[in-house]
């Protein structure tokens, strides 16, 4: 094994979560075609730039667009949510956060509309793109959600707790509920904490300074202040620790791809990866 490049343990992992190749001609083996596909993310290069030990670098791209376009990749990831799950290894103490990720020249000039938008946002820092993400009570990554970087994390944050589907191995739906969210004061709002309570799901985000301000002005008629626990919310860095892991990837701590489809499959395998 070479650095950059799939362990045996990781292998085993995934091996069962990849598609069954049809009959037909022969084809690069998948081993061989996803540790180029990991090695070019984890060290950020260019198509091009991939060893030619991994084979040519056009079919490398082609079955990772392939892979991405029919959601292979999402399914890996559900796949070993699901197992995860049914051994008790998810804990449902869900953090949630966001991270800007610059982006490169290169990733500029894919067409709009789609998943082939390119879901950039430009701000004094240049070109970027947000990672919207929720993650366990042991830091791996259970739903995420990508735009552009001057998106305000609040807007966000129903569309990542309702993209959090662990699917049941057997009969029973997907598990969507966590037992109780940790969020920074971004995510004081109104319409956050009634949508959590209308789902049954405690949560401690503490209230931002001009709310508190303004709840007092008020007097009684502010109402309580939502209830917060400071020690349970001491865990909420866990989501600032998933984060790091991720960004170990250079290809998903600046982004090069052009499509946001493509970018978003980078960071489903490296979330599937988290879980090996």
């Amino acid at each position: 094994m070479r650095r950059h490049e799939l362990s045996d343990a990781e292998w085993e992992f995934v091996r069962p979560l990849l598609p069954v190749s049809l009959r037909g001609r022969k084809r690069l083996d998948d081993r061989r075609v996803l540790n180029g596909i990991v090695w070019k993310f984890r060290t950020g290069v260019a198509w091009r730039d991939v060893p030619e030990r991994y084979g040519s670098w056009a079919t490398l791209h082609t079955r990772f667009r392939r892979w991405a376009r029919d959601g292979t990749f999402e399914r890996m990831l559900r796949s070993a949510q699901a197992k995860a799950d049914a051994a008790g290894d998810i804990d449902w103490l869900v953090s949630g956060d966001s991270t800007v990720v610059r982006a490169h020249q290169h990733a500029a000039g894919a067409r709009k509309g789609g998943h082939r938008s390119p879901a950039l946002g430009r701000s004094r820092g240049g070109l970027t793109s947000k990672i919207h993400l929720a993650c366990d009570g042991s830091g791996r990554p259970l739903a995420f959600t990508l735009t552009g970087g001057n998106t305000n994390d609040c807007t966000q944050f129903t569309a990542v707790m309702e993209a959090i589907r662990v699917p049941r191995i057997g009969p029973g739906r997907p598990r969507v509920r966590p037992a109780h969210v940790l969020g920074d004061k971004g995510y004081s709002s109104k319409a956050i904490r009634a949508w959590l309570r209308r789902r049954g799901i405690g949560h401690t985000i503490p209230e931002r300074a001009d709310q508190v301000r303004n709840r007092a002005r008020r007097g009684s008629r502010g109402g309580r202040p939502p209830r917060f626990d400071k020690d349970l919310y001491k865990q909420r860095n866990i989501v600032e620790r998933c984060f790091n892991r991720l960004k170990q990837w250079r290809g998903i701590a600046t982004r090069y791809d052009k499509t946001a489809e493509s970018y978003q499959a980078a960071v489903t395998l490296a979330s599937l990866l988290m879980r090996a």
